[in-house]
């Protein structure tokens, strides 16, 4: 059975606009760059035919890469969940056990990550820690500089905000 990738609505959104831009976009203007540099002659030498051949080549596999996770995307809803136990979607708010400071993450898929924005990848350590958790229990992961705990506080089921 083939892998499914989990995301958001709006994490799937993203990557399907995304994967439009690459086939509409970088990919035309792309083969019109090879098109000017193939026109400059001698291809052995020819450093623009090489540069555009070579993203012409990360353009294909960020589509195949694209295309293969929206055909086996797992689209879940946050708003749609409930309960106390911690699973993707939730929005965690938890306190560190070292430094008694509160966060709150929203657990998402690994594309839609950003820190700076409260969202932690589903395969993360820290959120790997809490899954299965609930309100009160205590999640333990491992860092560079040791092992953390944190307590998990709140579980809320909110929609993922840009």
């Amino acid at each position: 059975m083939a892998e499914k990738y989990p995301m958001t609505p709006q994490g799937n959104a993203w990557m399907k606009a995304k994967l439009k831009h690459l086939k509409d976009v970088e990919r035309p203007a792309n083969a019109k760059a090879i098109e000017v540099a193939r026109a400059h002659g001698d291809l052995s030498e020819n450093a623009d035919y090489s540069a555009a051949k070579e993203h012409q080549g990360m353009i294909g596999a960020r589509i195949r890469e694209y295309e293969v996770k929206t055909a086996l995307a797992e689209v879940i809803d946050p708003t749609a969940l409930s309960g106390v136990m911690v699973m993707f979607g939730a929005t965690v708010t938890i306190e560190d056990g070292d430094s008694g400071e509160e966060k709150i993450y929203t657990i998402v898929g690994d594309h839609e990550a950003d820190i700076k924005k409260g969202r932690i990848s589903i395969s993360s350590p820290i959120a790997r820690s809490m899954i299965g958790k609930s309100i009160g229990d205590a999640a333990t992961y491992k860092t560079p500089g040791g092992k953390r705990e944190v307590e998990i506080i709140d579980v809320q089921w909110l929609a993922v905000e840009d």
